[in-house]
This record gives structure tokens, sequence and C-alpha cells, in this order.
């Protein structure tokens, strides 16, 4: 698989990555076995861009990404997160505190089973703590040897700007995708004007620009999409008629809607790397030949005429507060 350079000074990792959060919680019943897997399957295809974060299952999916890589290390560049904490029951709260930063270090090497964390994310920043502050701390980490790069996720382009004038960031890690263009804008050339990469999480729009997927009542009330107010209702209706655009479109080129999409993003620029996740091989193996799908410059104007920016109904989350932007 072609390989991209995160960041001016950062790893370099195959055009496609795998986020592993779904292996563990939110999409319906966890298999580790099969999980490991995929990751295995991952790695012999070149895709060794893996994404996990303290969050995910409470801590379980690093535990699982640490077994699934026990063995093979040297072939991951492995990337992980840190700031979204979660209580007993669904509340969650977020900690960019310099003490914080270094506690969850500690508590992320130690349940993948490695020495050091090769980009290491804020998942969401803290309103009360300077993003000097936090930055700082992970500056720290990065002198100690126990992280490579810093990273950032959901933050405005002054945010990003702050951050980077305290310790060069690798990498912005935001929701992009044919659906979800509005770093655009600003936040996406600024992360380019500082020579920082763009992780596109949810490059698929969460499953739906795969085509097969449904809205609203047809998905398990064990999937949290059900609740996302892009998946309910009208708004549903609306963005499953702009999927049936983008199916169409996929039949022309000669691919599947979701090898569309990430070959959409794959067009971008050099500094986009998208991390479609799964937890089915069938599911990897499609996303990761993605690579390979060409696009013309008619197809892609095919694209933006069928979904225009801003054309999909619904904000992204149920409460959008810890998203800046």
């Amino acid at each position: 698989m072609n390989r991209r350079r995160l960041g001016r000074g950062g790893p370099e990792v195959s055009a496609i990555g795998l986020g592993c959060m779904g292996m563990s919680e939110f999409y319906g019943q966890a298999d580790d076995s099969e999980s490991i897997a995929v990751i295995h399957r991952a790695l012999d295809l070149g895709v060794d861009f893996l994404d996990t974060a303290d969050m995910y299952g409470r801590g379980r999916n690093e535990e699982l990404v640490g077994r699934a890589i026990r063995d093979r290390r040297d072939e991951v560049v492995l990337a992980t997160k840190f700031g979204i904490v979660r209580g007993e029951g669904e509340e969650r709260g977020v900690d960019g505190s310099p003490g914080y930063v270094r506690q969850a270090a500690e508590a992320s090497l130690r349940r993948l089973g490695v020495d050091h964390i090769d980009l290491y994310y804020l998942h969401r920043r803290d309103p009360q703590v300077p993003i000097e502050e936090t930055v700082g701390a992970m500056a720290e980490l990065v002198a100690q040897g126990k992280i490579g790069t810093i990273g950032l996720s959901e933050v405005s382009a002054d945010t990003l700007r702050r951050a980077h004038a305290t310790h060069p960031v690798t990498a912005l890690q935001s929701e992009y995708s044919l659906f979800t263009r509005g770093l655009e804008a600003e936040i996406l050339p600024t992360a380019r004007e500082l020579g920082v990469a763009l992780v596109a999480y949810s490059p698929i729009s969460r499953g739906l620009l795969g085509g097969t997927l449904g809205t609203g009542d047809r998905l398990p009330d064990d999937d949290f999409r059900k609740n996302l107010p892009r998946f309910a209702g009208e708004n549903g209706s609306h963005n499953e008629e702009l999927v049936t655009e983008v199916r169409g479109i996929a039949e022309e080129v000669g691919c599947t809607p979701a090898q569309l999409a990430l070959a959409w993003l794959l067009t971008r620029g050099e500094d986009v790397v998208p991390i479609p996740g799964t937890k089915r091989l069938r599911y990897l193996e499609e996303n990761a030949a993605a690579a390979d799908v060409t696009l013309t410059a008619d197809q892609l104007a095919a694209l933006d005429a069928a979904v225009p920016p801003d054309s999909v109904r619904g904000d992204r989350y149920p409460s959008m507060a810890l998203i800046e932007g």
C-alpha cells in the first residue's frame, strides 16, 4: 500500500489506517478473536496505522490492540488518545491537566504493553485548562521517550496554532468525509500552513456512506448510531437519498460506495490519512483496496454535484459541546 508522512517530521504510515474503536464498544457485540484476526490481516496487507483510545471500552480496546501487536510491534505505527474521562454510567467529562496527562499516558502504556506510543492525541480539549499547559505536559512525555509525536483531535484553528507554538503538532484527528466537510474552510488550511497532517476519522460517515447500513429503526438497540441526529427521522431519510447518488457514481467507477468515499478523501491531499474503523475482515479488505481506486476529474465533479458541502442534514453527535471549530 502507498504510504504518507504524518506532518513534517512524523512517521510514515499506510495511506489508509485502521480505527479500532468498534472492536470493543459502540457497534454491537464484540468478538476479540475476530478483531485480533482483523488487526493481523491489516498488517499483512500493509495497513500499519492503528488507532485506539483509552476511553474505548474503558481501556479494553487498548488491551485488545496490545495483545494483537505483541509479537509485531515493529510493524505498527501506534496511535492512542486521552482526555475523555468516563464515569460509572454514561456521563463523560474531560481532563487536560498536566497531572492527568502523565497519569493517562502511563495507564495507556501499561494496557498496550509497549514502552512508547508513536502518536499520542488529546482526544478532546479541556476548556478549563489552557492548551499550552496540556501540550507542555505532552512535550515532557516526548522528551522522556514515552511518546513519539503529539496529536490533537477536534480542535479549532486557533487552538491548533496555540498548541503548535508550544510544541510541534504532528497530526490533527477530526471527522472528515464527503458528508462532513466543515473543516475545509479554516481548520484544514491552518493545519497545512503549520505542516500538520489531517487524520480523518469516520471517513465513511460511520458506515452511512457504505450504502448498506440503513438508518434509524433499522439499527439494533446496542448500536450508538441509532441515536445520532444524522441517522434519525427525516434527517436519516434525506441522507439516504444522498447515499443513493453516491452509490450510482460508485457503480460507474467500478468500486463500492465505501471505497469511493475513501478514494475521494485520498484525493484531498497527500497530508490526509483516513482511518476507517471495522471489526470484520471483509470490510477491512474492502477498505484497504480503496487505495487502488483512481478517480477522474469528471467523477470528482460528479461527487461534488451529488453531495454539495452542507447538504447533509443533522449534527454529527447529539451534543457538539466538546467539538471546537
